[in-house]
């Protein structure tokens, strides 16, 4: 039986072949066709070059050629993951609309050449519109990531807690979530991340997951991020989606190595004359496995321990916060990616909690930080910048 990923990969390509036999159609009327139809070509054949270019970095004929820059990559991602989908979906709700309008003025009666001609036209300027629109978009969409990439602000969260010991009013915690670290987030930025997370002056620096984007190859200079963040009480990691796309059981060992990455483990950290017990929550999706997860590992908290729970998916809050749990910390859902208001756009779409801080004062206050993100899978924001998150946990009366 055909792997998921092969189903997944023949169905883009068929998606892609066919727009460009519609796009080709499209055109063959208009002023300089054969201009336009090699324009298209151009950009359809490269799309679908692109594509094959990233996923067969395994193949070794493929692997020799290195990774298409950043450019190609956001121009890849662009239009299989947003454009692609957006235009196939536009073209079927403009053809029923369009087929319900004819149909409506032929039952009231309306019809002759002149109007026959006058549909035809208006129909091959919407094909034309819906056809060179997309490709536009996509060039505009690299465009603006190109420096959009780059880019990444500091939020301060403040987040009372009521059972904090008094010791701990104020600890400072770095959250650096999503890092990401491969083709959108290398070199320059993410020195700069290392610098900007190290100024914070942190307590703790916490990283909820997907610390590389998928290739190990790129794990080094992760590592290397990692243990060049300063704080006083050491950095500590769970695992992500992302993470495991490689080879999970390779990524899982060589980040031990180097760094304490908790995979539904715990380690308790003596600050201020306290124990904080950081809890790592082994990757799930599935909101079952999450629950079983979160009450497995609660089973692991000290009792004279203040726990903080790293949990990559935000929905483990719903377990960990009727687990006692007073503070989980998240990442995965990149703030929505594509929002268009506070509650307008992928984030509410997909997910219960998906940016900032939320709260159940009926579990004694529990609360949980989601960050955006600092580093990038795909190549655009919109209303969901990348961040780091400079968290301050204060007592009730702090």
């Amino acid at each position: 039986m055909p792997s998921p990923v092969l189903i997944i990969l023949i169905a883009i390509l068929a998606a892609d072949l066919l727009w460009w036999l519609r796009a080709d159609r499209r055109v063959r009327r208009l002023r300089h066709a054969l201009g336009w139809r090699l324009l298209i070509a151009l950009f359809m054949g490269g799309q679908i070059g692109l594509l094959l270019w990233i996923l067969g970095g395994r193949v070794p004929v493929v692997s020799s050629l290195g990774r298409p820059s950043q450019v190609l990559t956001g121009a890849a991602y662009l239009w299989h993951l947003l454009m692609l989908p957006a235009s196939w979906i536009l073209v079927a709700i403009l053809g029923i609309l369009f087929s319900a309008w004819r149909w409506g003025r032929r039952l009231g009666g309306v019809h002759s050449a002149a109007r026959a001609e006058e549909t035809a036209t208006r129909r091959q300027f919407l094909g034309t519109l819906t056809t060179v629109t997309p490709a536009l978009l996509t060039g505009a969409g690299v465009a603006y990531s190109r420096t959009q990439l780059r880019e990444f602000r500091i939020r301060p969260i403040d987040v009372a807690l009521p059972g904090l010991p008094p010791e701990l009013d104020r600890l400072r915690i770095a959250l650096v979530s999503d890092l990401h670290v491969g083709t959108f987030t290398n070199g320059h930025t993410l020195k700069r991340i290392v610098e900007e997370t190290s100024r914070l002056n942190a307590d703790l620096v916490l990283l909820p997951g997907d610390l590389i984007n998928n290739a190990l190859a790129d794990l080094s200079d992760a590592l290397d991020a990692v243990s060049n963040m300063q704080s006083r009480y050491g950095a500590y990691l769970c695992v992500g989606n992302h993470d495991l796309i490689e080879d999970g059981a390779e990524f899982v060992r060589r980040v031990k190595d180097r760094a304490p990455l908790l995979v539904n483990e715990s380690q308790v950290v003596p600050i201020r004359g306290q124990r904080v017990q950081v809890l790592g929550l082994p990757w799930d999706r599935g909101e079952v496995l999450i629950q079983n997860s979160v009450r497995q590992l609660a089973r692991q908290i000290v009792p004279d321990a203040f726990p903080i729970l790293l949990a990559h998916h935000p929905h483990a809050f719903d377990a960990a916060a009727a687990a006692g749990i007073p503070l989980t910390v998240s990442g995965h859902t990149h703030g929505g990616q594509l929002m268009l208001g506070d509650a307008v756009g992928f984030g509410p779409l997909m997910y219960r909690y998906w940016s900032g801080l939320y709260r159940k004062p009926a579990l004694n206050g529990a609360s949980l930080v989601v960050s955006n993100g600092v580093g990038n899978w795909f190549p655009l924001r919109i209303g969901a910048p990348a961040e780091i998150i400079h968290l301050t946990v204060r007592s009730r009366g702090g």
